[in-house]
């Protein structure tokens, strides 16, 4: 039996049956490692060294969460939100819907914009949702479909759009990892090869908009009464809470550090005095609080990648694949967008994904006679499988920790599964027409 197999099955059938994800992923990566015979002291020591490269990311989102925490506080989320629902309530019918709907395409181009046009990744999440979670709950706005739209920007568009995050993905590590094994590809040709794809990602949050989530959805209304509270000095609130966010946002792109970004911004709030000093603690405790499980999750998520590798049953997966294949394109075509999914789910990110594949596919593609533009998108689509829809991918913590700000969100039933569904499905069917037709 593969340890690879059986520890990522494992992961999502205890997730699936509501086990705390952290625990989940402990107890797979100590299965997945007994079964290929590491013993459990060589298992432990894998996740262990693995857990060492969450510790940043950790530390990034707490210091995000500070800086939402801050936002919070400023009073300056309750200013926008007041204003939101004060339209909401001037429409109904028709107009309602109207709202509805630009709400949520501002919230796609925020998601699309953080990957490339501003490339903060995640960090907008915890500061743009939480204050309009009053004014989706006036609108009965499905969450699962604005955890779809979330998680199609975090990651559709670094698929295809060639800047920032996307730059990253398709030139610095996809198109890297296909020349160093012997793929002969300008890289200007990669993001081509992925529009494809990335037009199963359009499909499937069409899907979900339009026809599965939208039903609309009753949720408690208990923080309705905080929007009515009184801002003091609501213009100063507003001037600050402006400049803090566009410093916390030009600091992070000028250092390349989210650590850094939440900083200034929590500082600027205390140095105007609109989060007085003596609430820094606090806001900084709190922040810990709200982006923790996050934090844990992205620190554990790292160990099971540890142990996955360790166990060597990555390469006997694909060889097994291999001899499954015995030269059916089309099968081969499907069985490596299915390996890449399971290997994607189990790690959570496709950028660490996509140089442990790449070694694996692209001599089996050449070896197949796959073109140069199947080869980058079977490739480039196996390594995005899996980040929708994995318990533990920052596409799908990212949308919970700003929609599950009231406890009314679950991670596992309203982030991964609708995400996992929408995405990873249309992904494959539309992954393996790409490699049919290039």
């Amino acid at each position: 039996m593969n340890a690879v197999v059986i520890g990522v099955i494992l992961m999502l059938g205890l997730t699936l049956a509501r086990v705390n994800v952290i625990v989940a992923m402990t107890l797979s990566a100590l299965v997945a490692g007994l079964t290929a015979g590491l013993g459990l002291t060589d298992t432990l020591n894998a996740f262990n060294a693995g857990l060492s490269g969450g510790a940043e990311i950790a530390l990034s989102y707490a210091m995000l969460g500070a800086f939402a925490v801050a936002i919070s506080k400023s009073g300056l989320t309750r200013i926008l939100a007041a204003k939101l629902l004060q339209k909401v309530n001037d429409n109904s019918g028709k107009s309602e819907n109207l709202l509805s709907y630009f709400i949520l395409f501002i919230i796609l181009v925020c998601a699309i914009s953080s990957q490339n046009l501003v490339p903060v990744h995640i960090a907008f999440i915890p500061i743009l949702i939480p204050p309009l979670i009053v004014v989706f709950n006036k609108l009965k706005l499905d969450r699962r479909a604005i955890a779809c739209i979330l998680t199609f920007g975090l990651a559709t568009s670094y698929m295809v759009l060639p800047y920032g995050f996307g730059g990253i993905y398709l030139y610095s590590i996809l198109h890297k990892n296909l020349v160093d094994n012997g793929l002969e590809i300008i890289n200007t040709q990669v993001p081509m090869a992925m529009i494809i794809p990335a037009c199963g990602m359009l499909f499937g949050l069409l899907i979900a908009v339009f026809f599965s989530y939208k039903k609309r959805r009753i949720y408690k209304q208990d923080e309705e009464n905080a929007v009515n509270v009184i801002i003091e000095h609501p213009k100063k609130v507003l001037i600050v809470g402006v400049t803090a966010v566009l410093a916390s946002l030009l600091a992070q792109n000028v250092s390349g550090s989210m650590i850094l970004g939440g900083l200034v911004g929590v500082m600027i709030f205390s140095l105007f005095g609109v989060v007085k000093w003596e609430q820094n603690s606090d806001v900084f405790s709190k922040g810990v609080a709200m982006m923790a499980m996050i934090g844990f999750i992205m620190i554990s998520a790292q160990g099971f990648a540890a142990v996955m590798k360790a166990t060597g049953d990555v390469g006997s997966l694909v060889q097994s694949a291999a001899l499954i294949i015995d030269g059916n394109k089309p099968l081969a075509a499907a069985l490596i967008l299915f390996v890449g999914l399971l290997i994607t789910m189990g790690i959570g990110s496709s950028f660490s994904t996509v140089p442990i594949i790449a070694t694996l596919f692209v001599p089996l593609c050449l070896e197949l006679d796959f073109s140069i533009m199947a080869t980058a998108a079977l490739v480039g689509t196996a390594g995005a499988l899996g980040d929708a829809g994995s318990p533990a991918s920052d596409s799908t913590l990212g949308p919970t920790s700003g929609l599950n700000v009231d406890g009314q969100h679950d991670h596992i039933w309203d982030s991964v599964v609708p995400t996992f569904i929408h995405f990873n499905i249309p992904l494959l069917i539309f992954g393996w027409i790409a490699a049919m037709l290039l």
